[in-house]
């Protein structure tokens, strides 16, 4: 109720405020949204951070599942930080953010330490498979007002897939400068489990019951696998298609159900980007992520992505 309140607090100020200056109105929206933001990180038991098109529908659909299950809860119940736990206490409430807004409310840019009281669920992917599908929900999927928000280039552009890759406000540069910031900011974290999308395919259910085992609702090998079992690829896809988490609003809805690409489960390959690219192109996005990635992710060289956990994975320090 109170996230709903601030969402039309927020639109009926941007409302009233019409008739600022374009750049002055975004920089308001958000400051207004990172409010919101550190509103709900007080409140929440568990903050998931991921960059856009990490695999964190994925794993809210685990998650969500997870609860169902334990719980005795419909199928299309979607975990959206409190709802589940409005239904029953025992379910913890988890913030799902991107961390896109909440410096620009409190200000502080050289660090992470806004999190510092907080239990961090970081969810990461090799950058270049994270450029290509965010190229794709950009094209099929994002609002106008979002792209304009978040400086991706204008809605109808005419971008190529490599154009928006190298992009610096929207693709590998961006998404680099994110990952980045969050590794400089792993040491002075007490509480942070890192996962790596890439491990979370290749052994999932070892995954999942690391993170709900840190998130304090530990699952028994039973439940584990009847929840990966459910978060498979062609079963998300069939859900999507029926709309089963329609009461989720946009997150798990096809924007055109001829298109696959306009899915919001669109392919979930590892190293997916290495078949859109020419030799040429590839090269240049292996480079820029060599030469400018924080090596503690693990993501050190073309091949990277079928790589095993990195010495980041686990706690923070460890």
């Amino acid at each position: 109720m109170r996230d709903a309140l601030g969402r039309i607090l927020r639109a009926l100020i941007l409302l009233l405020l019409f008739f600022l200056p374009k750049p002055r109105k975004l920089r308001l929206e958000r400051w207004l949204r990172g409010r919101e933001d550190l509103r709900r990180l007080r409140r929440a038991d568990c903050v998931v951070v991921s960059f856009g098109k990490s695999g964190r529908t994925w794993l809210r659909v685990m998650l969500s599942r997870f609860f169902q299950v334990k719980h005795d809860l419909p199928e299309g119940s979607l975990i959206g930080f409190e709802n589940l736990h409005r239904k029953n206490p025992a379910i913890p409430k988890i913030l799902f953010t991107h961390d896109n807004y909440l410096k620009d409310y409190t200000g502080t840019l050289a660090d992470k330490s806004d999190y510092a009281h907080s239990k961090v669920v970081l969810l990461v992917r090799h950058p270049a498979d994270v450029a290509v599908s965010q190229y794709f929900q950009w094209k099929h999927r994002m609002r106008p007002a979002k792209k304009v928000l978040n400086d991706y280039p204008p809605h109808g552009a005419d971008t190529s897939l490599f154009d928006f890759v190298m992009r610096e406000s929207s693709g590998l540069p961006k998404i680099i400068g994110f990952m980045n910031a969050w590794a400089k900011s792993i040491p002075d974290l007490p509480s942070l489990l890192v996962v790596r999308y890439e491990d979370m395919r290749a052994r999932p259910e070892e995954s999942l019951g690391k993170i709900l085992e840190f998130i304090g609702s530990p699952a028994s090998p039973t439940e584990l696998s009847e929840v990966v079992e459910f978060a498979r690829f062609d079963n998300m896809k069939k859900l999507e298609s029926r709309r089963v988490f329609w009461l989720s609003g946009g997150r798990m809805v096809p924007g055109d159900r001829s298109d696959p690409n306009s899915y919001k489960v669109r392919r979930a390959k590892v190293g997916g980007y290495r078949d859109d690219f020419d030799a040429g192109e590839l090269a240049q996005i292996d480079t820029l992520v060599a030469k400018t990635l924080d090596p503690r992710f693990g993501y050190d060289g073309p091949s990277d992505s079928r790589a095993s956990a990195p010495a980041a994975s686990g706690s923070a320090g460890g």
